[in-house]
């Protein structure tokens, strides 16, 4: 090959590395989850796209659900409708929650509630229907405005919250699991603000950060997606992000961690001992200097920097979610 083609032949090499390297940089989400997608990718959820557990929440609607392959995707959890109002099962529920079960991936049943329906029918429905399984994620209640259905009707706030209560209390006494509570941007500014703070709370934001929608200090799981795409899954399916790390993710999960509250009920992680400031490194210039005692200029007396020789530093911050 002549010597003018294979230094081009180099110099492209080393120009696709370096944007390739950049590119991982950029946007590590790919790099994290090669097997999971978005059909309809928004900007402003792309926070919630490089958390570390990422997982989905499923009903009839997504089919037959072939769990070994979103088991292979990386899916670290799995949200399944089980119960709606005082009278729905979802007709894929059970078959869902035996298929996660079996291919390990960690599962919460959750409920649709329904307005029109008195909280202790729900109560009596979600009892006979979602499984008290010990190993199973704790469970969720759904509330949200049913606009467009039959119960399109809203209560007042006071009786929302009453009702909450009730279902919220049913699902502790069944499961024996503090639920998470999921909502929306509208039923949460309408309901929710201020209220059952010590839940963790699952929250629906599609196109923008969820500090931009909500009037809440934290969160617990993010609906960041409805246009997902997880092998295993025909079609679009919702994707959430759980909000810590690996070790808050596990030991909520064996019951040692309150994620609503923040709270370590054992083995929370060890605070490292403060050490004693450095000293200045060798108080004597080294032998072959002559061993002599070094120096230290007081810090009013360091000359300063010209403006030609002086670094320019830059300040970084970190947003809370």
């Amino acid at each position: 090959m002549p010597a003018r083609k294979l230094t081009h032949g180099r110099i492209y090499l080393g120009a696709f590395a370096f944007l390739t390297a950049l590119t991982c940089l950029a946007e590590p989400v790919f790099a994290l989850y090669p097997k999971k997608g978005d059909s309809a990718p928004h900007h402003g959820v792309r926070d919630a796209r490089r958390k570390v557990i990422q997982g989905i929440d499923v009903s009839r609607w997504q089919g037959e659900i072939d769990w070994e392959k979103v088991k292979g995707a990386g899916t670290r959890f799995a949200f399944i409708k089980a119960t709606e109002g005082g009278d729905h099962l979802d007709p894929n529920f059970r078959r869902n929650w035996a298929e996660a079960k079996k291919h390990g991936v960690p599962r919460s049943a959750y409920h649709f509630v329904w307005w029109c329906r008195p909280a202790a029918e729900q109560v009596r429905w979600i009892k006979k229907h979602i499984p008290r399984d010990p190993d199973a994620l704790p469970p969720v209640l759904d509330v949200e405005w049913q606009n467009g259905s039959q119960c399109a009707r809203r209560v007042s706030r006071e009786d929302a919250l009453a009702k909450i209560e009730i279902m919220l209390k049913g699902l502790r006494e069944h499961t024996g699991k503090k639920p998470i509570i999921y909502t929306d941007i509208n039923f949460h500014e309408d309901v929710l603000e201020g209220a059952f703070n010590d839940h963790p709370y699952w929250l629906r934001s599609t196109a923008a950060p969820l500090a931009k929608r909500y009037a809440r200090d934290r969160w617990e799981f993010w609906q960041f997606t409805t246009t997902g795409r997880v092998p295993g899954i025909a079609g679009d399916v919702d994707r959430n992000a759980f909000f810590g790390s690996e070790r808050e993710f596990e030991a909520w999960r064996q019951g040692r961690f309150d994620i609503g509250l923040r709270k370590w009920h054992g083995g929370e992680p060890k605070v490292a001992a403060r050490m004693p400031p450095p000293t200045p490194a060798g108080l004597r210039a080294p032998r072959a200097a002559g061993g002599a005692t070094l120096k230290f200029a007081p810090p009013g007396r360091i000359p300063s920097r010209t403006a030609d020789s002086r670094d320019v530093g830059t300040t970084g911050s970190v947003r809370r979610n």
